[in-house]
């Protein structure tokens, strides 16, 4: 794990976080059935991670240069308002994520692991790699995750963010408490 210097003040500043999907939100394998169909594996854990983000006010977005039904069916299950698919050209879909949200730079994560996300990487607030994200990712990174894409690095990344702004306490003591039957969190496994 990777942390730099600054870290913790950039995360504190965080209102929504963007994510690529391929090597990120999946392990960056692409599956493909006898039928054509394509399948990607997501993991349960980095799910969890972006509902708990979720209930504690923080916003979600995707930016992924693939078309993917998959994608599209895990974001609506997650609750992920912003889905930006089939953009190559990140910059122009940060642009318009900027200007649907009215947020600044300062207060934008981006979890990345490839070269093609560094048009976006290098202006927001925070910037963290997955594991095994590129060289080139990994050296601009604020925070560079233990876990590999799609094993946990977002969730990971999601809870130095909640760390840093004094939340993921918030979110233990409501699992915690042993009267609080309010639990619920909205997403589909």
């Amino acid at each position: 794990m990777k942390i730099h210097a600054d870290a913790f003040k950039r995360a504190k500043k965080i209102k929504l976080i963007i994510f690529d999907v391929d090597g990120v939100l999946t392990d960056g394998g692409i599956y493909l059935s006898g039928a054509g169909e394509v399948f990607k594996p997501f993991h349960c854990r980095d799910g969890l991670g972006i509902a708990l983000a979720h209930t504690v006010g923080l916003k979600t977005a995707i930016i992924t240069g693939r078309e993917s039904e998959c994608t599209a069916r895990r974001a609506k299950e997650l609750n992920i308002s912003i889905v930006l698919q089939g953009h190559m050209n990140k910059r122009g879909a940060y642009r318009e994520l900027k200007e649907m949200t009215g947020l600044k730079d300062e207060e934008i994560a981006y979890v990345a692991d490839d070269v093609i996300d560094l048009p976006v990487f290098v202006q927001v607030g925070f910037r963290a790699a997955v594991g095994n994200a590129s060289e080139d990712v990994k050296e601009r990174a604020h925070y560079v995750a233990n876990e590999v894409g799609g094993n946990g690095a977002v969730r990971e990344v999601i809870e130095f963010i909640l760390k840093s702004q004094n939340l993921w306490a918030e979110i233990i003591e409501r699992y915690t408490t042993v009267d609080n039957d309010d639990q619920t969190i909205y997403f589909s496994h």
